[in-house]
């Protein structure tokens, strides 16, 4: 039964893939915004309509009613899978997304990111970081956030991994606030090498305060890491009533 459930789902998200592709061209076409803000936000509502049509997920935000997304932010939150992505657009915000470059060239996926103004990311490339910032700059500079996942890549064991200073230093370089964000649950929702989706799935998303940059230099960019991933820790310890050894990827797991 889960199999054939899951079956439904992923013909369902076809569906939305395949209607969401023309009507994103269109509104890119008559897009006046250099920012392509509502190309971006109408792709972010695609994501948000994947995690509802899947019976198995439960999403639930908490901290969003006081952000408003035209005063830009650079945006950080811990990584547990593919499905945080989705759960992350259920905000109701615009917000270009940092991608490795592979994503892009992924049919009719990448071919949306790309009209919705998403940052490629060559890491393969010296001049990586410089092409992400200036992309990243642009966007902030016309009042539209931008979004990473310092982790750098998904979390292995749901625990916080060590964070690495491109936001923080970039939103120091900008003077623009981190906002850091806490996702859990989504960890094992696919498992593995396979396709069928995990049931009873909570996924949780907590936006927490917005951390200033007002006055720091390039000497305050490690400590701000530090500060944002502490607080993003202390977050994930309250909402899995767990020990500091169960949230933080640094610190050693006892058994």
């Amino acid at each position: 039964m889960q199999r054939i459930k899951s079956l439904l789902i992923w013909c369902t998200l076809a569906v939305l893939v395949l209607a969401w592709l023309p009507l994103l061209a269109v509104v890119r076409l008559f897009e006046r915004d250099k920012s392509r803000y509502r190309t971006g936000y109408l792709f972010r509502r695609l994501g948000a309509a994947m995690s509802k049509v899947n019976p198995f997920w439960k999403v639930t935000i908490q901290g969003a009613e006081d952000i408003d997304d035209r005063e830009p932010y650079v945006m950080v939150s811990n990584h547990q899978s593919n499905a945080d992505i989705p759960v992350i657009s259920n905000l109701p915000w615009e917000m270009k997304w940092i991608a490795k470059r592979e994503l892009f060239q992924i049919p009719i996926v990448g071919w949306m990111m790309y009209l919705a103004g998403d940052i490629s990311v060559d890491r393969g490339t010296s001049k990586a970081k410089i092409s992400t910032f200036r992309k990243s700059i642009f966007y902030l500079r016309n009042r539209v956030s931008v979004i990473f996942f310092p982790e750098g890549t998904r979390s292995r064991d749901g625990r916080v991994n060590r964070f690495s200073n491109g936001a923080f230093e970039l939103a120091i370089r900008e003077q623009i606030p981190v906002l850091p964000m806490v996702i859990d649950g989504t960890e094992g929702c696919l498992p593995k090498n396979s396709w069928v989706f995990k049931s009873n799935v909570h996924a949780q998303l907590k936006v927490l305060e917005p951390i200033p940059t007002t006055g720091l230099t390039s000497e305050d960019v490690e400590d701000l890491a530090n500060v944002t991933r502490e607080k993003i820790i202390q977050e994930l310890m309250d909402i899995r009533q767990c020990t500091r050894s169960e949230a933080d990827g640094m610190s050693p797991q006892k058994y």
